[in-house]
């Protein structure tokens, strides 16, 4: 029988035959944490008498929820931590550097390792092909502390795609369709695993893919590793660190969900709940507040790249606010080398430095009582971009930004 890539992962970095339902302790390769959870995990860590972390040179944390932090008690949250990564000799990425999820990918992640992480949304790293999870604070302190950790193996859900997308329609759409066929709860501590034709799918659509997977509920969202993943890790300067990393032909699936890419359209998820997804062209005319375009999701030079081709020569709608934040101080530079934030700002956009902007409802973009949000990030629930009164649809940057355009959920040209 043969293995799933959840199980050929954690067989590798275990030294055992896993197989879905086993436990397995496994090297943690990478830990990080962030000015929201990190000064729980630190404490929590010294409560265990752990102190010391096992592995600081790959460990790190970032300032990214608040960054800059808006208030004193997350200024102290930071110096908080600042002092314990001088303490450490670990990385620190302070509030200028970016998303901890994008930071992991373009520094940190590789194929066939583990990487744990303090924030839900950490199965972005497997586009890269790692197993990348998140976890709580305790099970964080302790991959600290000792530099293993123990997981158990999920079942896997194969999404086998095929075909091309239309004009006009981005991964980011497609992982809607996906969560809204599996509901959010539908694919409960499993491996949800990319196969088929995924060729097509470049690795920023990857990254969005496998960043959406926990929104149904996924331990994992795994990516096969092929020439698109090193391409990826060259250009980050990690060429050495790639494998060739696949499923096995008769690895054995819980379930197999067949899309013909060609079938998906412009979606966007409801309020208040990621599953409750609808074609865009059903909900037209929505009036819009605010647009969010940035997050873990979708804060990427490919996604601004998009943006800023809609926005050339036109100006946000005078009743819908526009903000734009870049996924990291990385996208951030070659995005103002491309000419696009110079688009942004004369579109009448605010563009805020790099991190998690409006996407937690921390700081900087808060709704008002009853206003309507189309965001690109990867979560609606009620309260999340600050206000449980408010109300946030969720759209690829393509859509977001033609609804920018006329005051109102649009569909993307």
């Amino acid at each position: 029988m043969g293995k799933t890539l959840a199980e050929k992962i954690l067989s590798q970095e275990s030294g055992t035959d896993a197989r879905a339902g086993d436990v397995v302790i496994a090297p943690v390769d990478v830990v990080y944490s962030h000015d929201v959870n990190g000064v729980l995990n630190i404490r929590q860590l010294r409560e265990s008498g752990l102190i010391d972390l096992a592995k600081p040179e790959a460990t790190f944390f970032i300032f990214d929820h608040a960054a800059p932090s808006p208030r004193m008690e997350m200024s102290n949250d930071q110096k908080f931590i600042r002092s314990y990564a001088r303490e450490q000799g670990c990385r620190l990425y302070d509030i200028d550097e970016g998303v901890c999820h994008q930071i992991a990918a373009e520094d940190w992640v590789t194929p066939g390792k583990v990487v744990c992480g303090s924030d839900s949304h950490t199965p972005t790293g497997g586009a890269l092909c790692a197993f990348a999870t998140g976890m709580g604070g305790t099970d964080i302190a302790v991959a600290m502390g000792l530099g293993k950790t123990w997981l158990r193996v999920p079942e896997s859900i194969l999404v086998k795609v095929r075909g091309q997308f239309s004009p006009a329609v981005y991964p980011k759409d497609l992982g809607l369709y996906i969560i809204g066929q599996i509901t959010a709860e539908g694919a409960t501590y499993k491996a949800l695993e990319f196969g088929g034709d995924i060729g097509q799918i470049d690795m920023p659509g990857r990254l969005t893919l496998s960043n959406l997977s926990v929104e149904a509920g996924a331990k994992v969202g795994l990516f096969p590793s092929d020439d698109e993943t090193r391409t990826y890790l060259e250009a980050y300067g990690r060429g050495e660190k790639f494998q060739y990393l696949s499923a096995d032909e008769r690895a054995e699936y819980e379930k197999i969900l067949e899309v013909d890419l060609a079938e998906i359209q412009p979606m966007v998820a409801k309020p208040h709940s990621v599953d409750h997804v609808a074609p865009v062209k059903e909900v037209v005319g929505t009036p819009l507040d605010q647009v969010f375009i940035g997050s873990c999701t979708n804060g990427r030079l490919e996604d601004l790249a998009v943006v800023a081709g809609i926005f050339k020569g036109r100006m946000r709608h005078p009743r819908t606010r526009l903000i734009i934040t870049p996924a990291s101080k990385k996208v951030y530079l070659a995005a103002l080398k491309a000419g696009y934030i110079e688009t942004f700002i004369e579109a009448g956009a605010t563009v805020l430095s790099p991190g998690c902007g409006v996407c937690g409802g921390v700081h900087q973009g808060t709704l008002a009582d009853e206003e309507i949000c189309l965001s690109t990030s990867n979560r609606n629930f009620k309260g999340r971009m600050g206000n449980p009164k408010a109300l946030i649809y969720l759209s690829s940057p393509a859509t977001a930004a033609m609804s920018a355009v006329n005051g109102v959920i649009s569909e993307p040209v």
